[in-house]
């Protein structure tokens, strides 16, 4: 399940983003020769050519002279835009891409990125219209019926981690000479973290749909900054607004986060160039698809969250000034509009290939990290 649900996700987010580049070039009077769902090989394609639809199986190429092919793929990992002209094929053409003026270029370029950002726009919107899990304050929690002591963080090496407990975790009570007693707030919950020092705590738990016990020790002298137990705790509660504020909040959402991911990319390169280290932890495809799998276990509203999370990430890094990535394609365009002139288009190919190889080396090491740090655990 958790397989399917992680190619959904991957899936949506690189299809709205390839939408954004083929609806740009289309409103641009560039010529789009396949827009695809998946990646080839092709499975079935349709294209117009006058007033006739045509059906392409397989193999079989396109009618010269007919419009835009709209194909079904075999490998349903999002999909793909070929652009006339993108590669500097089509000079002169009036519906090539590379006769296109520097604006319209960039913003053909961009629109994936915009997509993206839309995207997370809308799904915080829907998020925040069904029910967010928000954290709130002791006093907060108590006007609310629903409201859950959640773990959001759990410390390394703590007996919570020993134990098992993990975030997303929602703790019910305690077990005490035989007998549940809810745990309605933080503050209850640390109190009874302090008070159970080096004794055994029966604790009671939720996790997705399974209730559960499990058995720990909080520590008498834990390390500065973590309490007995190693968790961060927070009163949750879902909360829903209605459809216009739903769509404010979706927003202001999507810019806040934009900005703290700005700023964790802003860390891991001025750490990168002073000691050699990204300083924090960096996850890639199994990385995420762990993720997806504790998203999926605590329920769809936090799938919800976490493909909203990914549509910006996927935003900002696209738009990074980058040799193969969209910002670094407008990165071109900007030389181009300051020296009066294109760089030369064998030139851009060899920055664009040697671009992709080292994303190619940098995602295989971050998923050797991801795997190497999943059997460890």
């Amino acid at each position: 399940m958790t397989i399917l649900i992680f190619i959904i996700i991957l899936g949506i987010l690189i299809f709205i983003h390839e939408l954004g580049h083929f609806a740009m070039a289309k409103k641009s009077g560039v010529r789009v020769d396949e827009f695809g769902f998946g990646f080839p090989p092709r499975l079935i394609g349709l294209q117009k050519r006058g007033r006739k639809w045509k059906f392409l199986f397989w193999s079989q190429k396109p009618e010269a002279g007919g419009e835009t092919v709209y194909s079904l793929n075999l490998i349903p990992l999002g999909g793909f835009v070929k652009i006339f002209g993108e590669e500097g094929e089509g000079s002169g053409a009036k519906d090539s891409f590379v006769s296109k003026k520097a604006r319209s270029k960039a913003a053909i370029l961009l629109a994936g990125v915009f997509m993206n950002f839309i995207l997370a726009v809308f799904l915080f919107g829907l998020g925040h219209f069904l029910g967010l899990p928000t954290a709130l304050s002791d006093e907060e929690a108590a006007k609310f019926p629903d409201s859950r002591v959640a773990i959001v963080g759990v410390s390394s090496a703590s007996p919570a981690q020993e134990a098992g407990l993990a975030a997303g975790d929602q703790i019910l009570g305690y077990i005490e000479n035989g007998r549940l007693i809810e745990i309605k707030n933080t503050a209850q919950f640390q109190s009874i973290a302090d008070r159970k020092k080096g004794q055994d705590l029966l604790l009671d738990f939720k996790r997705g749909d399974s209730q559960m016990e499990i058995k720990l020790i909080p520590r008498e002298n834990p390390p500065s900054g973590e309490g007995p137990l190693g968790v961060e705790l927070a009163n949750v509660a879902e909360v829903s607004y209605s459809w216009y504020e739903s769509i404010y909040r979706g927003f202001t959402a999507t810019i806040s986060l934009t900005f703290a991911l700005l700023a964790a990319f802003y860390e891991i390169i001025k750490n990168l160039i002073v000691d050699g280290r990204a300083g924090m932890d960096v996850s890639g495809p199994v990385g995420i698809f762990n993720l997806t799998g504790q998203a999926a276990q605590m329920g769809f509203i936090y799938l919800i969250q976490l493909t909203a999370l990914l549509s910006i990430n996927l935003a900002v890094i696209n738009a990074f000034p980058f040799p193969a990535l969209d910002g670094g394609r407008v990165l071109f365009l900007a030389i181009e509009k300051i020296n009066g002139s294109p760089v030369s288009q064998k030139v851009q190919n060899l920055i664009h290939a040697t671009g992709f190889v080292f994303l190619i080396i940098l995602m295989l090491f971050i998923t050797y990290r991801d795997i190497a740090k999943l059997i460890g655990s």
